[in-house]
């Protein structure tokens, strides 16, 4: 079964409509990015408590995180081996 790691988040302002969401981890599961984004983006507007990010990353399936972010505007910046 594959796993994903998270070594590393960070986010900062870009321009004045860019927020940017830096990842960092060892190997990712299918939509686990997008699915981080979409959950911290409704903490950010208040429809979820900040304390569901700590139990949705321990939980065993992704069904309680929040909506899928869009794939616009994601991008895979480097691949090391």
């Amino acid at each position: 079964m594959a796993s994903g790691e998270i070594t590393a988040v960070s986010w900062r302002q870009g321009d004045e409509r860019t927020v940017i969401f830096e990842i960092v981890g060892k190997g990712f599961l299918r939509y686990m990015v997008r699915s981080l984004v979409g959950t911290v983006v409704e903490i950010g507007r208040g429809q979820r408590p900040v304390a569901d990010i700590a139990r949705l990353l321990a939980a065993p399936d992704r069904s309680q995180a929040g909506r899928t972010a869009p794939a616009r505007g994601l991008f895979l910046m480097k691949v090391e081996y």
